[in-house]
């Protein structure tokens, strides 16, 4: 890559981390108000296949609807959307946005322990160093006799881990079965859809359906350019790791964490004692030795939200 190339490729990496980092506090928004998980899965996976839909429809990219593509489409999902983002929206309700931002960078950590247990990588003591390193920035975070300046309910710190493991374990299943020769925006839209197919029941079962308000109010707003960002952030995620490569696109894992941060202090004003840099440090030093490789820094079709 040209100089220039490099400092204009850096800027979109800021930009897709100051997007992405913006979800946190905006689900926090979300839930500000007593919302059901699954009325906002409902409005979060209708959004994605709407945004996709058109994408789809502008590329000429039809939807492949065989057997195996809707396993594809049913098991990413899951693993992927309702799963941990029904987490994601539970845990919301008790933990700061900033926190969240800080667990959430342990994704790539898990991977690489899912990864040797499926046989997809082999043992290498570096990244073991930096699942240590990782850990030790969760313990700093979770650990009830450390003051970081926010009351962090320990249960609730734990639960929100699952998010990150099935983020994890969702990167491995594409890393190791693919993706039948889907692009991810294809991908993205039936998984999308079939969330949508799957959450709706529910949704209407426990009573959680709420149509939305005009003018929107702040938690829908929230909701609604938490969806945005996403869509349009992972978007460019896939088109940044197709020119620049996987290995320079994955770092905006870090730009995520730390843009978190600033917007949970900027929109909800979240302040943190000193203790959360040591945890924030011991995080990115883990998540720079457990970096994959550039065949395993595969992004993954829905991405963390």
């Amino acid at each position: 890559m040209t100089s220039r190339e490099i400092a204009f490729f850096t800027c979109c990496l800021v930009i897709m981390g100051a997007g992405w980092g913006a979800t946190q506090p905006m689900t926090k928004l979300a839930v500000s108000t007593g919302y059901g998980p699954f009325w906002l899965l409902f409005w979060q996976t209708a959004i994605g296949a709407a945004l996709m839909g058109m994408v789809c429809t502008v590329r000429r990219r039809p939807l492949p609807l065989s057997g195996s593509a809707l396993r594809l489409y049913v098991i990413l999902a899951l693993i992927g959307a309702l799963l941990p983002n029904a987490i994601s929206y539970r845990a919301a309700v008790h933990l700061p946005a900033g926190i969240m931002s800080l667990l959430l960078s342990v994704v790539p950590m898990f991977a690489f322990v899912i990864a040797l247990a499926l046989g997809s990588e082999r043992f290498r003591w570096r990244r073991l160093i930096g699942l240590c390193f990782g850990l030790l920035g969760v313990l700093i975070i979770v650990a009830p006799a450390v003051e970081i300046g926010q009351a962090v309910p320990t249960g609730w710190a734990l639960i929100y881990l699952l998010t990150a493991l099935f983020y994890a374990f969702e990167g491995n299943f594409i890393a190791k079965w693919g993706t039948m020769g889907l692009d991810a925006f294809q991908v993205m839209l039936g998984a999308s859809l079939m969330g949508l197919i799957m959450v709706t029941p529910v949704m209407l079962f426990t009573g959680q359906m709420i149509w939305p308000q005009l003018p929107l109010p702040l938690p829908q707003l929230a909701l609604v350019g938490s969806c945005v960002i996403h869509a349009f952030v992972y978007t460019a995620y896939v088109w940044l790791a197709g020119r620049a490569g996987a290995v320079f696109t994955v770092q905006v894992s870090y730009l995520v964490t730390g843009f978190g941060l600033i917007w949970a202090w900027l929109m909800l004003g979240e302040a943190y004692a000193a203790t959360i840099w040591l945890a924030l440090g011991a995080m990115f030093v883990g998540m720079y030795l457990v970096q994959p490789r550039p065949k395993l820094a595969e992004p993954s079709a829905i991405g963390e939200s």
